[in-house]
């Protein structure tokens, strides 16, 4: 009672039970994510160069490890109970600044410090809020989880500091834009290994259907992402309704629809059960490679996808050359190779986490890389058109080629819910049996 009034009534933070399920302030906090990925997509559209797609990986690789770390908080406590949620609340505040500040990072030094300096601050603020409920979970412990993330907070913080600072007192203005740069990929390079050499304490996965659902939503929300750049980032909305620009979103949403199919069909599922299935070291390792460190190549390249399709779109409602002109810039290469990273990165997801690999998957990849060539030859709406064959005749053959293990797993899934469904019905049950008299709903 006494720690519940220290933390005005909120009461303690709730340790995240083994068969424990996503909760719904978790999908609240994804909503600043949603905003993220919108500002990179939006910002890395305006201006397709090279350098533009450097800064827009070096963002979301930043952004996806605060996630990372955002996951293995949640994999400890329930983020909506207790005291938790007041920090998260004010770890969103962060996040959503950051994701503001952001394209001013790498703007032109006339625009000053203010924004890299807000940057390294909301940083600082995000991570020192996920480094609090890890001193709570580390009472009493010899070396406490928190203490094994400070080295790497401290000093990814310090090269944001000097990234933000530094380069506007550097005269030439290309060796201060590769200072940043470099500083901004020190800053990468530091997270992801310290993520693999700082050991495995620091990796806990108590509910494998937890950690696997937390994933898969923010996957979700990177796919919808990819429908937003087709309606919105297209200027769908407000524009004449033509058949070329119907047909346009048609093929966006269904291509999208596709990739989705093609990991939440088999893969996503048989995963979660080789997750459920592997138990101590082996369990905590698949889970780190395969959630959260290829996760971030497969959600890269649908962000690529939506810049793409969102270039394609455009050229389609409002074409310059009519409807055979191609698409502009490197809006064809950022369409198809986005969808062969996304697949190559799914094809090393299921080769770690299942240890098999699909000839479709290579044969898609090998179609990709094709259509890169052939693509460019195409009016827009052809390349389009390719791209979503592809990845629709990719979902037709695995259902008829895969039929048999398609089948299989649907069955293991099911028999799976429904004992599940079974215990949760038998352990509700003494509700009614306290209340005899109380009627049948």
């Amino acid at each position: 009672m006494d720690d519940d009034r220290r933390r005005g009534g909120l009461g303690p933070a709730i340790p995240i039970a083994p068969a424990a399920r996503v909760d719904k302030f978790e999908l609240f906090f994804d909503l600043v994510f949603v905003v993220s990925f919108f500002i990179i997509t939006r910002a890395t559209a305006t201006n397709v160069t090279g350098r533009q797609l450097l800064h827009a990986v070096l963002v979301f690789a930043v952004l996806w490890w605060c996630w990372v770390v955002h996951s293995m908080v949640a994999a400890r406590l329930r983020l909506g109970e207790g005291f938790v949620p007041v920090l998260m609340v004010a770890g969103m505040l962060a996040l959503f600044t950051f994701s503001l500040a952001v394209p001013q990072t790498f703007g032109s030094g006339h625009l000053g410090v203010g924004g890299p300096v807000l940057v390294t601050i909301s940083y600082l603020v995000f991570r020192a809020v996920h480094l609090v409920p890890y001193a709570y979970l580390g009472r009493g412990q010899p070396i406490a989880p928190g203490q094994l993330m400070l080295p790497e907070v401290a000093i990814t913080t310090f090269l944001l500091l000097v990234a933000a600072l530094l380069p506007s007192r550097i005269t030439d203005p290309q060796l201060a834009e590769w200072l940043r740069d470099g500083l901004w990929i020190a800053v990468v390079v530091v997270q992801y290994a310290s993520g693999l050499l700082g050991g495995i304490q620091r990796w806990v996965v108590t509910s494998a259907e937890h950690w696997t659902e937390r994933y898969d939503f923010i996957l979700i929300i990177a796919l919808g992402e990819s429908v937003i750049s087709v309606g919105v980032g297209g200027n769908l909305l407000g524009k004449p309704v033509t058949w070329p620009g119907i047909v346009a979103a048609m093929l966006g949403v269904l291509a999208t629809a596709a990739l989705w199919w093609a990991h939440f069909d088999m893969i996503g599922p048989a995963a979660r059960i080789a997750l459920h299935a592997a138990q101590g070291v082996p369990r905590v390792t698949m889970a780190r490679d395969a959630f959260a460190y290829l996760y971030l190549p497969m959600i890269a390249g649908l962000i690529g996808f939506a810049v793409g399709a969102e270039e394609l779109v455009a050229t389609i409602v409002d074409p310059v050359g009519g409807l055979i002109e191609p698409g502009r810039g490197e809006s064809v290469p950022l369409l198809f190779g986005g969808v062969a990273v996304y697949f190559a990165a799914d094809l090393a997801f299921q080769l770690r986490t299942l240890g098999t690999v699909t000839w479709t998957r290579v044969g898609v990849l090998v179609a990709l890389a094709a259509g890169i060539v052939t693509g460019r030859l195409l009016p827009a709406l052809g390349a389009l058109s390719l791209l979503t064959f592809i990845c629709v005749a990719l979902v037709v053959v695995e259902m008829v080629v895969l039929a048999d293990s398609r089948d299989a797993l649907r069955r293991a899934v099911y028999e799976e819910k429904v004992r599940y469904e079974t215990g949760e019905a038998a352990w509700r049950a003494h509700w009614h049996d306290d209340n005899p008299e109380q009627p049948t709903q």
